[in-house]
């Protein structure tokens, strides 16, 4: 599956490393710069190096994207989530990082964002994320964020296969 790209301007991605203090190499362009053109797409380390390789014909080694993905994720430029089992995936960093629900597939692992199906919702989860997120602030936690992760089997998997 390779996910629909929106345009990204390269000074768009340029302002995003320099506004968070990070040095504006042609792979931290590259690998923002891809994040930034699917946002509602998450992707496991593996994902992003064939992503690139294939469509970009970048060749990052493992270790650099490993350490560059972590840098922009400690930047606070891309958001990690960890799946049921242990994978993780990063996205750019959505809008809302207290309510950017999603569903893991227990049979095919795919991970896809609920945003778009629970836009109704989202003023209630936005606002139930606050609360808990300020209420555990006041406490004296630090580093507070909320995932609102669902887990189950996806339409695709559920349906019984075609007759023939």
């Amino acid at each position: 599956m390779n996910p629909q790209a929106i345009p990204v301007a390269p000074a768009q991605v340029d302002e995003r490393l320099q506004a968070h203090g990070l040095r504006r190499t042609a792979a931290a362009r590259q690998v923002l710069g891809w994040f930034l053109a699917h946002p509602d797409t998450a992707f496991t380390h593996a994902d992003l190096q064939a992503h690139l390789s294939a469509e970009d014909g970048v060749t990052l080694d493992r270790v650099t994207l490993y350490r560059l993905v972590d840098r922009l994720t400690l930047a606070g430029l891309l958001l990690c989530r960890g799946g049921a089992r242990r994978v993780r995936r990063f996205q750019a960093m959505p809008d809302s990082v207290l309510a950017a629900p999603h569903f893991e597939c227990q049979s095919c692992h795919r991970d896809r964002p609920l945003t778009e199906a629970l836009r109704r919702e989202s003023e209630a989860l936005e606002q139930a994320a606050r609360s808990a997120v300020d209420t555990l602030q006041q406490q004296g936690y630090q580093g507070v964020s909320v995932e609102l992760a669902v887990r189950g089997v996806c339409a695709d998997c559920a349906s019984p296969p075609p007759e023939r």
